[in-house]
C-alpha cells in the first residue's frame, strides 16, 4: 500500500514482480476511491439529476411561457381549467350567501358543492408539469440513475486516479523530463474542470435550445432521459478535452516541435479553427461568438505561457555560460604544436612533387 501513496524515485530499481505489485496496489486504491465516490453520488442522486435536468427545464419553461410544444399546450389547458374552476367556485360561493336570492333550502344544497369544488380546485397543479425528461422502459429510471451517478463519481475521483496514474508513469522519466512533465500534468485536472464548467454554463444551454426548437412544430417532442444524459456527458467531455490546448501547445514547445514565433504567425489559422469548432457545436450567432472567443483566448494564453517558458529556458544556459567566463577548458582534440624548425622534404617527396602538373595527367 505504501507504493500507492508515494512516488518511486527514478534511481530506484524494481523487479518485474515489484512493478506488477505496485500496479495492482494503485488499481485497488483507484477502484476503492471510485467506489466511495459512487456511493456518495448515489446517495445524492436526486441532486445530481436536478443538475443534469436544469438545462432542459430552463428551455422547457420558455416554451411553456410561449405556449409552444406539448408541455406548453398542456399548460395552457391547465391554466384555463384552473381559471374556470376558480370562477365557478366564486359563483357558487355567492349563491350560497343569504343575499343571493335563493331560498334557504337551495342555499343549503349549494354549500356542499362549494366545499367540494374548493377541494377539487386545490388539487389542480399551479406549476406546469412535464419539464423533466421522460422514460419509456420499466428499468430505465434505475439504469439512467446509475449511469448519471457513475459520470459524477468519475469526475469526483478523477484527481486521485490521475495521481495514481502519474505515480506509476513518472518514475520512468529522467529528472529533466519530469521537470517538463510535472507542470503539464498538474494543469490537466484544472483545465478539464474549467472546460466542463464552460460546457455546462455556455455550450450546453445553447445546444439544448437549438435541438429542442429545431422543427418543433413538425414533431411532438418528448425528450428521453438516457439519450439526453449521454448527449450532455459527450458535450462536457468534449469541452474538457478542448481546454487541454494550452497543455498540448506547451508540451510541443518544450519538446522543440514548435516555437512561440510560429504560434504567433498561425493566429489567423487558429482563429479560423476556433470558429470552426464553435460552428460545429449547435447554437445561434451569439452563441457562436461566445464559444469562439474563449477558445481563441486559450490559444493566446498558450502563446504567452510558451514564450515565458522559452525565455526561462534561455536564461539558464546564459547564466551557466556567464559563470564559466574566463575559464579555458582543454579541447578534446588539441591541435599539434607548431614545429620550431621546418621539416626537410625527403627524396621521395621531391620525386612525387617535382612537377604537380605531371600528377594530373
Amino acid at each position: 500500500m505504501a507504493t500507492a501513496i508515494r512516488m518511486i524515485g527514478h534511481e530506484d530499481r524494481l523487479t518485474l514482480v515489484d512493478h506488477l505489485e505496485e500496479l495492482r496496489t494503485r488499481l485497488i486504491v483507484s477502484l476503492a476511491v471510485l467506489g466511495v465516490a459512487f456511493g456518495i453520488c448515489l446517495w445524492q442522486n436526486h441532486a445530481l439529476l436536478r443538475v443534469m435536468n436544469k438545462p432542459l427545464q430552463t428551455e422547457t419553461k420558455k416554451q411553456v411561457a410561449n405556449g409552444d410544444g406539448t408541455v406548453g399546450q398542456a399548460n395552457l389547458a391547465q391554466q384555463g381549467l384552473l381559471k374556470t374552476a376558480q370562477t365557478m367556485q366564486a359563483l357558487i360561493g355567492e349563491l350560497a350567501t343569504p343575499g343571493s336570492g335563493l331560498s334557504a333550502r337551495m342555499r343549503a344544497e349549494v354549500r356542499p358543492l362549494s366545499a367540494q369544488l374548493k377541494s377539487d380546485v386545490a388539487k389542480i397543479p399551479r406549476s406546469p408539469s412535464g419539464l423533466d425528461p421522460v422514460t419509456v422502459g420499466i428499468a430505465e429510471p434505475f439504469t439512467t440513475t446509475i449511469t448519471v451517478t457513475l459520470y459524477f463519481a468519475l469526475i469526483v475521483s478523477l484527481p486521485v486516479i490521475l495521481f495514481e496514474l502519474y505515480g506509476f508513469i513518472l518514475p520512468a522519466l529522467a529528472p529533466h523530463e519530469r521537470r517538463v512533465a510535472m507542470p503539464l500534468l498538474a494543469a490537466v485536472p484544472f483545465l478539464f474542470a474549467a472546460g466542463v464548467a464552460f460546457g455546462y454554463f455556455v455550450v450546453l444551454p445553447a445546444a439544448v435550445r437549438f435541438f429542442a426548437n429545431f422543427n418543433s412544430e413538425e414533431f411532438n417532442v418528448l425528450v428521453q432521459a438516457s439519450p439526453l444524459y449521454s448527449f450532455e456527458a459527450t458535450i462536457l467531455l468534449a469541452m474538457g478535452l478542448v481546454f487541454q490546448v494550452p497543455v498540448a501547445v506547451l508540451g510541443a514547445t518544450r519538446l522543440g516541435l514548435i516555437t512561440p514565433r510560429q504560434l504567433r504567425r498561425g493566429r489567423p489559422f487558429a482563429f479560423a479553427g476556433c470558429a470552426a469548432v464553435a460552428a460545429f457545436l449547435p447554437g445561434d450567432v451569439l452563441t457562436l461568438l461566445l464559444e469562439t472567443v474563449p477558445l481563441y483566448l486559450l490559444y493566446e494564453v498558450s502563446i504567452l505561457i510558451a514564450a515565458l517558458v522559452g525565455r526561462a529556458n534561455r536564461a539558464v544556459p546564459e547564466q551557466g555560460s556567464a559563470d564559466t567566463a574566463g575559464v579555458r577548458y582543454p579541447s578534446a582534440d588539441p591541435a599539434p604544436p607548431p614545429a620550431e624548425h621546418p621539416i626537410e622534404p625527403t627524396v621521395q617527396d621531391l620525386i612525387d612533387h617535382t612537377d604537380p602538373r605531371l600528377s594530373d595527367r
